[in-house]
């Protein structure tokens, strides 16, 4: 049999994912020999990846993280590049800039409000979202799957495995995890005036504001039905947690092209450990204080205008809140 020398260029227009698809076929058919001469793979391209690192979420020092993922990052398939944020809003600005300098990938590394503003241009500018989590909760991250170590999600990005998922929009501001007005909007204004980050810091917060809170009432029109609660705190859920494996909604997916709107009823604080045990074991969507929605379009109208928060971050909305989602509208590296 004549020996058949295969040569095959890969062109830049490839995908980075058609790219990998591409690479695994060639190493099954190597590995079985289907061919009986040579196989030469001559890679020409390589995906242009940009790490945006914020600085100071979750109270952790990055200043020598561009090292550790330099030293772990697959130098066949990235050309890296490193920005650190200055300031809020830093990160979406970055973002904007490496889409359009033909940056393949953006991943954010922080918490969800870096995940975020680095989203929100990814999915503008259709690009591929890569995540290293060092928020205080990192609750996308969490539902994900994706490692908390950084050289661990450093190799989840080496893999290359990407899906799309749902986006939501509060007022046309999109979100990615989670958003909501109430109580956790309210806490979420009070930390971020806060100088102390972390868990511990926002535990002590809340703590310190649950007891003076005041629940409201609501009106809902969820996919055209109404609907009136008074409640604590009404969630948005893209994915199921807050984060540190606090579940609102144990039921929610980020591919199912729905919104899970997650209403905690008024409650005495005496019952506030049950609900806190009934999240922390993903059993909200059986609460007597939780009742869960699903629904695509969603308008809320409250008492007054005030805090609401997109990904954990505070912002100041009006009375009538307009919720929409966009499925499947999103690339994001997760694990295989």
């Amino acid at each position: 049999m004549v020996a058949i020398p295969l040569s095959i260029k890969i062109a830049s227009q490839i995908s980075p994912l058609d790219a990998a698809k591409l690479l695994h076929i060639f190493k099954i058919v190597k590995k079985y020999r289907l061919f009986c001469g040579p196989i030469n793979l001559q890679l020409v391209s390589r995906s242009n990846i940009l790490f945006i690192i914020n600085p100071i979420s979750g109270g952790k020092n990055k200043i020598n993280l561009p090292s550790l993922i330099g030293k772990l990052l697959d130098p066949l398939k990235f050309i890296p590049s490193y920005s650190f944020t200055e300031y809020a809003g830093h990160a979406g600005e970055l973002a904007e800039e490496a889409a359009n300098n033909n940056f393949d990938i953006i991943v954010a590394v922080g918490g969800d409000g870096t995940i975020n503003e680095v989203a929100s241009k990814a999915k503008e500018f259709n690009k591929v979202l890569g995540i290293i989590p060092f928020g205080s909760g990192n609750g996308l991250a969490r539902f994900l799957n994706i490692p908390l170590k950084p050289a661990e999600a450093v190799q989840v990005i080496n893999e290359l495995n990407i899906i799309n998922i749902d986006t939501g929009s509060f007022n046309g501001k999109g979100f990615f995890n989670m958003a909501g007005i109430g109580f956790d909007a309210h806490i979420s204004a009070v930390f971020a005036e806060d100088k102390s980050r972390g868990l511990t810091g926002y535990l002590k917060l809340g703590l310190k504001e649950v007891l003076s809170y005041k629940a409201q009432t609501y009106d809902l029109v969820i996919d055209g039905k109404d609907y009136t609660f008074k409640a604590f705190l009404i969630s948005i859920a893209n994915s199921s947690q807050y984060g540190n494996n606090a579940h609102i909604s144990p039921t929610a997916s980020v591919t199912d092209g729905f919104l899970d709107i997650c209403i905690v009823k008024e409650f005495s604080m005496m019952k506030l450990p049950v609900l806190a045990y009934e999240m922390l074991t993903a059993t909200t969507d059986r609460s007597k204080f939780v009742e869960i929605i699903k629904g695509r379009d969603v308008t809320i109208r409250r008492p007054q205008e005030g805090a609401i928060h997109i990904d954990g971050e505070p912002l100041f909305m009006g009375r009538n809140i307009k919720v929409s989602i966009v499925p499947l509208s999103l690339g994001v590296i997760i694990p295989r």
